[in-house]
């Protein structure tokens, strides 16, 4: 295939159509906003605060995200205070719990882990505060809405990738993401689901990375000594697919076809040379931006979807896709 293919549209997000990645980092706290930046019930946006807990801010997806949020907020006069969880359940927690005490109108939360989070919005519905998951959701708690891809379809679409690429043969691996996320589960998921049509493939390797670069490139120089004869790469996000890039090129290997999921604007330019033969695209920022928008609804107490898809494209050579 060689343009893009929008899953979903932007459009039809725009309109709420209800349907239905990670590294370590330096801790940060910030917050910003316009408006009088007083938290708890308001009458008016400018008196709103949103609490925006993002499991990692040393990933570019999560900075986009990050970036989208901070945009809607100050666009519509609302408060931000974005707290980042260096990708430590316990320390995400602890902020989430802070965010609680500071009687924020809504929390948007990327968790660490979805089940470890589930405790912290089990919290947030004691204290009535609304919760918006992000790009991950959690296992149990009341989430107000899920905002995502769908990373079944996402898995889906770098299974086929990867067979157009082999003509349906040959041995391939799949680096996963942080064990235990949704978005690791999903993505799993549907890409077992579809590469399992080729008999021909054999996934000869399964290993997590934890969406981060520098485990991947790690993960990858073990995989390659241990299966010197894979073809193919599956890796669950970017980073990681950008990890592995760097493990074959040091290998010296050639003819190893990589497919990734985010739309980082360095994996697609690798896309666009030669260097991975697709990638699977997501929108952090606008997903961020419809967090703070369903965010304000549910503070007015008006009825939002409980589950929203972002959309999602795939990225070939000669797509005109420049990532994010």
């Amino acid at each position: 295939m060689k343009h893009w293919q929008v899953v979903t549209g932007l459009s039809l997000l725009a309109v709420g159509l209800a349907a239905g990645c990670g590294t370590a980092g330096v801790s940060n706290t910030n917050s910003s906003g316009t408006g009088n930046g007083a938290s708890g019930s308001g009458g008016t946006s400018g008196q709103y605060t949103v609490g925006f807990a993002v499991s990692t801010t040393n990933n570019p997806f999560f900075v986009a995200m990050e970036n989208g949020v901070q945009q809607e907020g100050q666009a519509k006069g609302v408060k931000v205070i974005v707290d980042n969880g260096n990708n430590d359940p316990s320390t995400q927690m602890n902020q989430v719990q802070d965010l609680i005490q500071q009687k924020v109108n809504v929390i948007l939360l990327n968790p660490v882990s979805s089940q470890s989070l589930s405790s912290a919005v089990k919290a947030a519905n004691q204290a009535n505060i609304p919760v918006i998951t992000l790009d991950r959701s959690v296992d149990s708690g009341k989430v107000a809405c899920y905002i995502a891809s769908n990373s079944v379809d996402a898995g889906k679409m770098a299974a086929q990738q990867l067979i157009k690429a082999l003509n349906g043969k040959g041995q391939v691996v799949e680096l996963q993401g942080v064990m235990g996320t949704s978005a690791e589960r999903d993505r799993e998921k549907g890409f077992d689901q579809e590469i399992s049509t080729a008999p021909g493939i054999q996934v000869v390797a399964r290993q997590s990375a934890n969406f981060d670069r520098s485990t991947a490139l790690n993960v990858m120089q073990n995989i390659l000594q241990a299966h010197p004869h894979i073809q193919g790469v599956f890796a669950q996000n970017d980073e990681m697919a950008l990890g592995a890039l760097k493990a074959i090129q040091q290998s010296g290997k050639s003819g190893i076809s990589l497919v990734g999921i985010d739309g980082e604007q360095e994996a697609v330019l690798d896309v666009q040379s030669g260097l991975m033969y697709a990638d699977i695209a997501q929108q952090p920022t606008q997903e961020g931006k419809l967090g703070v928008d369903y965010a304000l609804d549910a503070i007015k107490g008006k009825s939002i979807p409980t589950r929203v898809n972002s959309p999602l494209q795939l990225v070939t050579k000669g797509s005109t896709f420049k990532g994010f």
